[in-house]
């Protein structure tokens, strides 16, 4: 009787410790606020479909809200799209407002194509206490960005923001090459088109600053720019001394690129880069699990400060602006 009670106990503990695996890997239900950009349904792919050849296991989008801003040509045009995408192939719940959209998820994906609405999309998020990963770019200003970040630590609400650059294999591989010895400098470039409702490179300059960022590190002190209608020149300088620049471009071939200046080598990637979204999405699964971003606040802001004092550069004829001055304001 002893041992016949042993085994049902045993086969109790295998039951329970199971179904508590179970529980801990059931998908992560996704939420997605801004349907206007492609990155919701390059996604959503990414998370929903297990036969993808860049499946990314342990979450899924199960519900959106469509936002969009119609003063925005590439917003206004492709919103329809893509919400029709989401609710016929991938069977998505679409919802009315954010608070309903907060009641039915785990987590948020805010992709609005313009950063200008992204504080007030996050507001709710943010108080539902919903981990919240925000597309590039953060938001339309420095200042909307830094009450981001308020708001995250006033509700306790990790976020996390970046372009999906930061994560693609070349740009990874360049960071950690142990063949370059030391980062001494950086050049990167990328297509650098603008929007008249965003500072110049907020609106996709951005994808080549954060892989700036990405090899160089937080601790720019001061940016300068050349502007002409075809490209864009940003240099940085860093506290150690060390030396930053970022090419946008406007006119001729627009590619994605690095080149690494190292204390043993001196190392580029290829060109073009290969750019794809599996990294992020991986990254970002990562973070709605273990609630730790793999950015700083301090290092999200300072991109921001860094894009914004590029502008006062450009207003200026180039001269140097601190990013003290921005982020002062």
């Amino acid at each position: 009787m002893r041992r016949w009670w042993q085994i049902v106990s045993l086969g109790l503990v295998v039951l329970m410790t199971a179904a508590r695996g179970e529980a801990q890997e059931a998908p992560i239900r996704v939420g997605i606020i801004g349907l206007d950009t492609s990155h919701v349904t390059a996604f959503t792919a990414l998370l929903n479909d297990p036969t993808h050849p860049q499946h990314v296991p342990g979450a899924r989008v199960v519900a959106a809200y469509k936002g969009g801003s119609p003063d925005i040509e590439s917003s206004a045009s492709r919103v329809d799209r893509f919400t029709s995408e989401l609710q016929t192939k991938w069977q998505v719940e679409l919802v009315g407002t954010i608070e309903e959209l907060c009641r039915k998820v785990d987590a948020v994906l805010l992709e609005s194509v313009d950063g200008r609405p992204h504080l007030a999309q996050v507001r709710p998020v943010l108080a539902a206490g919903k981990r919240v990963f925000i597309d590039k770019p953060l938001a339309a200003s420095y200042r909307d960005a830094a009450e981001i970040v308020r708001l995250s630590k006033e509700t306790g609400t990790p976020f996390f923001s970046t372009s999906s650059l930061r994560y693609v294999q070349d740009v990874q591989e360049l960071k950690r090459a142990d063949r370059l010895g030391k980062m001494l400098g950086a050049i990167t470039f990328s297509p650098a088109p603008t929007e008249p409702h965003h500072p110049d490179l907020f609106w996709y300059g951005i994808h080549g600053v954060e892989t700036l960022f990405t090899l160089m590190g937080s601790g720019c002190q001061t940016v300068s720019r050349v502007h002409t209608d075809g490209s864009d020149v940003v240099v940085g300088r860093w506290k150690d001394g060390r030396t930053g620049t970022f090419r946008g471009i406007r006119e001729g071939k627009a590619d994605y690129g690095a080149i690494a200046f190292g204390s043993q080598a001196v190392i580029a990637s290829p060109v073009p880069m290969k750019v794809d979204y599996r990294g992020l999405v991986v990254e970002i699964v990562r973070f709605f699990r273990s609630g730790v971003s793999p950015i700083s606040n301090e290092e999200m802001l300072e991109v921001m400060a860094f894009m914004e004092a590029a502008d006062l550069s450009k207003a200026r004829g180039g001269q140097p602006v601190a990013l003290t001055e921005v982020t002062a304001k």
